[in-house]
């Protein structure tokens, strides 16, 4: 019992892991830097308890997260593929524009600077009382329709990538922009539709934190979206290996929480463990990952 509610906990801290990846593999893969995953997954999260809140709704929370998360993603493609500006640059400031107007409109909204009022979920395997505790309440958990998305948003996209034409030019476009043109393919187009589409993937991620935690809390997501992108490099940006690195981290994460109920080491230490995890995974892969070829280049 201790053993599958290790997994199942495992599995849903990794959810968001997994659908920030997704939405970071599709846009690298298309050679645009996702820098940016941070911002959107902490834009959608807003969006979403906005959305729960005056609707009264997890699925409009849904809608609304999604629907912030691509906003994200537009402004990204706009300054990246339209106007070619350094994407490491453009990363970095959607993030740090992303922490602002959220703090902004959360007091704006909700009159707070720490978090939002509670907004409904996607729970209804507790709040109905369905099971009475022990393995069936556990396993029930997993049926948070966000935390099935996220376990299969990296199969998906790894097909999407190997059979379908749209991913073969994503690939093409990602590693050889100019002889993807000579074909007949619009380079930036290819690109704006794996952006959007990878910001729609990440937003999902920062929907399920605010419907799951039922409110938004500020800077939320705290540093999820740059782990994701670690595990998209530590994946060799590969959907399998990036699902192996997703669950890696969402499992050290569920051993920190551990840990700090059993108070054996100071609290400050075990919460470095996920990110120097991810430092180390890191460091270990330097100079062996092969980002794509057009990976942070601009199109003609």
């Amino acid at each position: 019992m201790i053993i599958l509610a290790f997994i199942v906990q495992t599995l849903r801290i990794a959810t968001p892991y997994l659908l920030a990846a997704s939405g970071g593999l599709l846009s690298e893969r298309a050679g645009i830097i996702a820098l940016t995953l941070e911002g959107w997954m902490l834009t959608s999260a807003f969006c979403a308890a906005l959305g729960a809140h005056y609707a009264q709704s997890p699925w409009v929370g849904l809608l609304c997260g999604v629907a912030g998360g691509i906003v994200a993603a537009a402004l990204h493609a706009v300054a990246s593929i339209r106007y070619r500006a350094n994407q490491v640059v453009v990363g970095i400031a959607i993030n740090l524009l992303a922490i602002g107007t959220t703090r902004f409109f959360l007091r704006l909204a909700f009159d707070s600077s720490s978090n939002s009022p509670r907004v409904p979920g996607f729970d209804w395997f507790t709040s109905s009382g369905a099971g009475a505790g022990g393995v069936l309440d556990t396993l029930a958990s997993l049926l948070n329709p966000l935390v099935v998305a996220g376990l299969l948003a990296l199969p998906v996209v790894g097909w999407l990538l190997a059979n379908l034409p749209l991913g073969l030019r994503i690939r093409a476009v990602g590693e050889k922009p100019e002889a993807a043109e000579s074909l007949g393919v619009d380079p930036a187009r290819v690109r704006w539709v794996a952006v959007l589409a990878a910001g729609a993937l990440t937003s999902l991620g920062g929907v399920y934190l605010a419907l799951d935690q039922h409110q938004f809390t500020d800077n939320m997501t705290a540093g999820r979206g740059f782990i994701a992108l670690a595990a998209v490099i530590f994946g060799n940006w590969r959907p399998a290996r990036v699902a192996i690195a997703c669950v890696l981290f969402a499992a050290a994460e569920t051993l920190q929480i551990q840990l700090q109920g059993l108070q054996l080491v100071p609290s400050q230490f075990v919460e470095m463990i996920p990110y120097l995890l991810t430092i180390v995974a890191l460091a270990g892969i330097v100079g062996r990952a092969v980002p794509p070829a057009a990976l942070g280049k601009p199109t003609a």
